[in-house]
C-alpha cells in the first residue's frame, strides 16, 4: 500500500527550473535534467506523497486524466524505486508520456485529493510522469513493440500531431499497415511547429518517430491529402480506413479593430511557426522580435508561447493583454469546486522572465506610422459581459485611452477549427457549427470508413485529450476492420466526453 504519511513528510515541489537569467537567453528546455540523481530522488519523494485514495479522482476522465493514467500505481512503484515497473504501467495508458509530462497542464493534479485545500498542495503528478518517461528512455526500458502478426488491412492517418501519432501507433501494434501523411516537411504537427523549443525540444519527437518506424509505421511528408499529391480517389482506393487528425489551426482574428491590416500585426501561428523553423535550422524567421516593443493579445498558453519566444529573440518591451480581470489566488468553491479545474491566478514560466501582464485591457485601435507599419496600440480598460441572449461582449469601462509603443503585435485569441483544405469537401464532409468535424459514437464521420480524432473533432484542446482521442479512434478503426467487429485496443474516451477542466 502507499505511504499514508508521505504527504506529511515531503512538501510539494515541481520540477526545478533553470535560472531565469540563463534560460531566457537560450532555446533549451527550461527545466533541469530529469535524469539527474538529485532530481530523480526529489521525484521519488513526490511520488511518496500519493496516498492511493479509495476513489482516485486523478485518473477520472471527467475531472482528472482523460487517458485514465494509472497514477496511484506508478506513483507507488517510483516510491519503491521500481522504475521499470513504473515505466510499464505508465505506457499502458499513454503512448507518449514525455509529451504530456512536458506540455499537459495536469488536470490530474487539480483532481488530487490533496488539492481540496491549498495546503499541502496536490502531488506533483506531472513531475513524476515526465521523470518516469525520461528515465525509462535513459535506462533502455522503452523500445519498439512490433506486432506479432499482420492483418493486411491498410489505414491512412492524415496528420502527424499527437492524436494522429497515437492512433497510428495503436493501429500498427494491432497489426495493420499504417501510413501517416503530413503536409509539412517534418513530422509532429503542432508539437513540431507550434510549441516553442524552450518548452519541448524536438529531438524528443524524433526519438518516438524512430520507435514507430521500427514498429512498422510508414510516414510521408510534403503530402497534401485531397489535393494533387494524394487525391481522395486514390486515398480511398489504397486504404481500408482513413483517420483524420488534421488539427484545428485556423486562428481566430478580429479585423473589426481599426488598423488591423497594418504591417507588424500577425496571428500567433504566423509568428511561432517560422520561429520554430529557425530553431530547426531553416534560416532566420521573417518575423522577429529583436529590438522591438511586442504586444501579445490573449492570455492563454499560445500567448505565453509567443511571449517566451519574443523574450528569447531579444524584445526590448513585452506586454501580454488579457480582457478578463486577474483570477483569484485560491480556488473558489462556488465557481470551480474540487475536483474540477480551479480558476485561479497562474504565472506560466515564460511570464516569470520579464515584461508585464495587463488584465481587463483590450486594444481599441492600432496606430501606424507613415509607412503603414504599426507603431503603437491604443488600450482601454474593459469588462467582459453577457448580453440578453447570452452572447459574450467586451464593454469599455472608461473613456480614458492609453497609448503603448508596439512594433510587433501578435493575436493569440484562440482557434476556430481545421484550416481551409481541399480534403474535407472532397470527402463530402462539412464542419459543424463549432467549426469542427463531427462523428458518431464510433468516431466515424458521415463519410463511411473515415474517422476523426483530436483537435479536428473537439476543437483546440489539451495534448492529453488529443492522445486519448487518438487511442479511442484507433480502437474504433480496429473494430471496423475486424471481421467480428471486435478489438483488443483500449478506448479511454467516448466522442461526447466533456472535460470538467478547460479545453
Amino acid at each position: 500500500m502507499a505511504d499514508p504519511r508521505g504527504f506529511l513528510r515531503y512538501e510539494r515541489q515541481d520540477n526545478p527550473k533553470r535560472p531565469i537569467e540563463e534560460r531566457r537567453t537560450d532555446w533549451h528546455e527550461l527545466y533541469a535534467p530529469l535524469t539527474d540523481p538529485v532530481v530523480r530522488e526529489g521525484t521519488t519523494h513526490q511520488a511518496a506523497r500519493c496516498m492511493d485514495c479509495g476513489i482516485p479522482f486523478c485518473h477520472s476522465g471527467g475531472a482528472g486524466c482523460p487517458l485514465g493514467n494509472l497514477i496511484p500505481e506508478w506513483n507507488d512503484h517510483v516510491r519503491r524505486g521500481e522504475w521499470g515497473r513504473a515505466t510499464e504501467r505508465l505506457h499502458a495508458t499513454n503512448n507518449f508520456p514525455e509529451f504530456t509530462g512536458a506540455l499537459c497542464p495536469a488536470p490530474c493534479e487539480a483532481a488530487c485529493v490533496l488539492s481540496i485545500t491549498s495546503q499541502p498542495g496536490p502531488v506533483a503528478i506531472k513531475r513524476v510522469e515526465w521523470s518516469i518517461a525520461e528515465n525509462g528512455w535513459a535506462d533502455g526500458l522503452v523500445g519498439p513493440q512490433p506486432p506479432s502478426n499482420r492483418t493486411g488491412k491498410r489505414v491512412a492517418v492524415v496528420g502527424s500531431g499527437p492524436a494522429g501519432l497515437a492512433a497510428a501507433q495503436q493501429l500498427t501494434r494491432a497489426g495493420h499497415d499504417v501510413t501517416v501523411y503530413e503536409r509539412d516537411d517534418r513530422l509532429g504537427g503542432l508539437l513540431r511547429y507550434g510549441i516553442p523549443e524552450f518548452k519541448f525540444e524536438k529531438w524528443e519527437i524524433d526519438r518516438r518517430l524512430e520507435q514507430m518506424r521500427a514498429e512498422g509505421t510508414r510516414f510521408v511528408v510534403d503530402c497534401e491529402v485531397g489535393g494533387a499529391d494524394l487525391p481522395v480517389e486514390r486515398l480511398r482506393a489504397e486504404h481500408d480506413a482513413v483517420v483524420l487528425a488534421v488539427g484545428a489551426l485556423a486562428g481566430r482574428d478580429d479585423r473589426t479593430i481599426e488598423g488591423r491590416d497594418l504591417e507588424g500585426v500577425h496571428l500567433a501561428m504566423d509568428y511561432l511557426v517560422p520561429a520554430n523553423r529557425e530553431c530547426e535550422g531553416d534560416g532566420p524567421s521573417p518575423i522577429n522580435a529583436h529590438g522591438k516593443h511586442v504586444v501579445v493579445i490573449g492570455g492563454g498558453d499560445t500567448g505565453a508561447d509567443c511571449y517566451g519566444t519574443a523574450m528569447r529573440q531579444g524584445a526590448v518591451g513585452l506586454h501580454q493583454l488579457d480582457q478578463y480581470p486577474p483570477p483569484p489566488r485560491t480556488r473558489q468553491e462556488s465557481s470551480s469546486p474540487w475536483p474540477t479545474w480551479p480558476y485561479v491566478f497562474r504565472t506560466p514560466p515564460a511570464l516569470e522572465e520579464g515584461g508585464e501582464r495587463l488584465f481587463a485591457t483590450a486594444v481599441r485601435r492600432f496606430v501606424g506610422d507613415d509607412e503603414g507599419h504599426v507603431r503603437a496600440v491604443e488600450l482601454v480598460s474593459v469588462e467582459v459581459r453577457r448580453d440578453a441572449d447570452g452572447r459574450r461582449e467586451v464593454v469599455p469601462t472608461t473613456e480614458e485611452v492609453h497609448e503603448m509603443p508596439a512594433d510587433l503585435v501578435l493575436f493569440s485569441i484562440g482557434f476556430t477549427g481545421p484550416d481551409d483544405m481541399a480534403l474535407l469537401p472532397a470527402l463530402g464532409l462539412e464542419r459543424n457549427p463549432k467549426g469542427s468535424i463531427g462523428c458518431g459514437s464510433d468516431w466515424q464521420t458521415d463519410a463511411p470508413g473515415v474517422f476523426v480524432c483530436g483537435d479536428a473533432h473537439r476543437g483546440a484542446s489539451l495534448i492529453v485529450w488529443a492522445i486519448a482521442e487518438g487511442r479511442s479512434a484507433a480502437a474504433a478503426v480496429d473494430s471496423y476492420l475486424d471481421p467480428d467487429g471486435t478489438t483488443d485496443l483500449p478506448a479511454p474516451l467516448h466522442p461526447g466526453a466533456v472535460p470538467l477542466s478547460p479545453a
